[in-house]
Parts: C-alpha cells; structure tokens; sequence
C-alpha cells in the first residue's frame, strides 16, 4: 500500500510510502488518502499525524506524468478530487498534525496546509512551484497559504514559485516549530500538548478560527460568542471548571 493507517500511542499515523518517488501524489494515492481519512475519523484517537516515508521528503508533489494529455473535464476533477480529499482534514474530530521531513512541494505542501498544524525537520525545504510549469496550485494552495502567511508573502512564493527552508518556514508561520531527529517522534510529542484537552472544546476553538477568517470582525464576534455559548453547555465544560475550583486536574470525556 501506498498509503498506511497505523495507530501510535494515542495518535493515528498516515504515512505515504513512495519513498522511491519521494512520495509524489497520484490519482490513486489521493484516493487512498481519501479512504483512509475516511476510516480513521471513526477511531478513538487524540490526534492524526501525517508524514512520509524516508528522509528526503514528506511529498515531493502531484506525479507530473498524470498531469498531460488529459480533457478539461478529467483536469477540473483533479482539482476537485485533491482539494475534496484535503478538506477531510478539517473535518476530523480530532486535531491533525503534518511531521514534515524533507520536501514539501506542490500538492505535498498542500497537504500540508490543510493540516491543523504542521511541524518540520531542518532539512525541510517547503514550496509551490506549479508557476515554474505554467500552471498554478490547484489542491487548495491558492487558499490556505495566504491565509496562513499573509497575502503577500503568499503571492511571493506562489508567484515566484519560492522555495522556503524550514528555517523561515517558522519565521512567517508556515510551520509552527522545528523539531530535532525524528519528524515524527516530534509531533506525538507536540500532540501531548493538547491530548488531554477536550476534543469538543478543541474543535469549537479551530471552527471559531477559522470560519471568523471569511467574514468581518463583528460577525466574527458573532460566531464566538455562539461558539463559546455552546461550549459551555458540554460536560467537559463542566467537569473542567470544577476540577480547577477543586484544584485537580480535569478528565475530559469529549461529551
């Protein structure tokens, strides 16, 4: 299998394993990955981590081979089947975190983004270059990426079709931390920041982030205050109140 679903302590692990091909994306593996993000939404996990196989890259990009000769309509479903198979990302109940090792480039940083953080190795180098063939991101990087890093820097690397070693990666928030060694190791212990948290609060949190980046502030406000209200009304909300009045620590049940 190109794609393998395994479970690592509390976390589930998708990794793509064509290190021969640095695990570049085609059709197939797409829906793999659809498949399998389908499957692992219904497991009792705290957390998904993404990576690749090897040390030279997380996902080096779409199989460029499949891109040519093909109609308008087969194109339009490309983009839709890869920009439909990332979306599945936001919506797990739990967190996800990308572990990137080596290149991230094209689709696999696409992956990437639609990742609800994304962590990388030093050796990681992270970019779209689809200008570089004519063609612009087509997975949903012309979206997530600016409202990452910020229109500008965002139109530099797309435009440009820039690559960003890790190290600035983690200067314009492309990353949210470096990590020594193991990529993945690093993100089961990044996952440990927040495992204990209740997966309901966790995911009122990223909604509230997220949907308040499409609309004005005030209607931002609107969509927190009915957030916040609803997260009050959770058991976990309870339990967490009262274990710091009783000066314990909260068991959250995600209820």
């Amino acid at each position: 299998m190109s794609v393998e679903l395994t479970k690592l302590d509390d976390c589930a692990l998708l990794r793509l394993n064509r290190p021969e091909a640095l695990n570049a994306l085609s059709f197939s593996i797409l829906n793999e990955i659809a498949a399998a993000l389908d499957d692992v939404a219904s497991w009792k996990v705290r957390a998904l981590i993404v990576t690749g196989a090897g040390e030279k890259a997380f996902c080096a990009g779409a199989d460029i081979k499949e891109l040519r000769g093909r109609s308008m309509t087969a194109r339009k479903r490309g983009a839709e089947l890869g920009q439909a198979t990332f979306a599945k990302l936001e919506r797990l109940p739990f967190p996800s975190v990308a572990a990137i090792n080596g290149f991230a480039f094209g689709g696999g940083l696409e992956f990437a983004l639609a990742c609800t953080f994304r962590l990388a190795t030093r050796n990681a180098k992270l970019g779209l270059p689809e200008i570089k063939l004519g063609l612009i991101p087509g997975y949903s990087g012309t979206q997530r990426l600016p409202r990452i890093i910020g229109e500008a820097r965002a139109l530099e690397m797309i435009m440009l079709g820039r690559t960003v070693a890790a190290e600035e990666a983690e200067r314009i928030g492309l990353v949210h931390r470096l990590v020594e060694g193991s990529a993945v190791e690093g993100a089961v212990n990044f996952a440990k920041e927040f495992a204990s948290f209740s997966l309901l609060a966790l995911g009122l949190a990223r909604e509230a982030v997220t949907r308040a980046l499409d609309v004005p502030i005030h209607e931002g406000l609107k969509i927190e205050t009915d957030l916040s209200t609803l997260a009050f009304s959770t058991a976990d909300a309870e339990e967490g109140m009262a274990a710091f009045t009783e000066k314990r620590k909260a068991m959250f049940r995600d209820e």
